[in-house]
């Protein structure tokens, strides 16, 4: 298995897992295929990659808690008002997402919960982005990455009417990205004093850096073996990252 092979984290990514099992057609869908990794892996961790929100049921935490699962979720968001999720034609309201989102901290709490956000779709208007920055604020993401919409020639998109100058949608993603730096600090804060358990990946500059549980970037004075989890004790951040002591 890849854990006996020293494999310590197993990452399962993809355009979409959550299609995992649509093309098989004998009722598999993501959460067996996860039970199957773990079987497989059971010294390892397992990180997901992006998640559809749908998949997201009550059933499907409840298996995915009985796994070695990375409590870092990246779910994908895009809008924070109903209008434009129906106009991008998303298969959630902003209800739904939010109800996934506390249907996670429950199962894990202090979960980092990642999301992406298109700024200026073809007719959103300032009051549905309005809309949107007090959802992210509801949200309380652990990180965000912000997106200004771009044109892509044959979509459906690209033709609708009411498409957002250039400069507002930058500006707008701006707006956002200034509240996602906010609350980035905010999760980062909140694991000072918290034991993770960190894989290191590098050193420099005296350091050795890795990635905690929570795929928040972890760094520690000193040299630590690559490929090896250590328990650290976080003590403070650092930019983006947080800083601790290894125990």
């Amino acid at each position: 298995s890849l854990a006996a092979q020293g494999y310590k984290e197993i990452v399962v990514t993809g355009i979409e897992i959550a299609s995992w099992g649509k093309d098989l057609k004998n009722g598999k869908t993501l959460i067996d295929a996860l039970e199957a990794v773990a079987v497989g892996a059971r010294s390892a961790r397992i990180h997901l990659g992006s998640l559809e929100p749908t998949v997201v049921t009550d059933t499907f935490v409840a298996r995915l808690k009985k796994l070695n699962v990375c409590p870092h979720f990246h779910l994908s968001m895009q809008s924070g008002c109903d209008a434009t999720l129906s106009r991008m034609r998303r298969k959630y309201t902003t209800a739904e997402f939010f109800a996934v989102m506390e249907r996670l901290r429950a199962a894990f709490p202090g979960c980092a919960l990642t999301t992406d956000l298109i700024t200026g779709f073809p007719g959103e208007t300032e009051e549905e982005f309005s809309r949107t920055l007090a959802f992210i604020e509801k949200c309380a993401f652990a990180q965000m990455h912000v997106f200004p919409y771009s044109i892509r020639p044959g979509t459906k998109a690209a033709d609708m009417p009411s498409q957002i100058e250039k400069s507002e949608k930058a500006a707008r993603a701006a707006r956002a990205a200034h509240i996602a730096e906010r609350m980035q600090r905010e999760y980062l804060t909140s694991c000072v004093g918290k034991t993770l358990e960190v894989i290191f990946e590098t050193e420099s500059d005296g350091e050795s850096r890795g990635h905690a549980e929570n795929y928040t970037e972890v760094a520690v004075l000193g040299d630590m073996p690559h490929g090896v989890v250590r328990k650290v004790k976080i003590t403070g951040v650092r930019g983006e990252m947080l800083v601790g002591t290894a125990l």
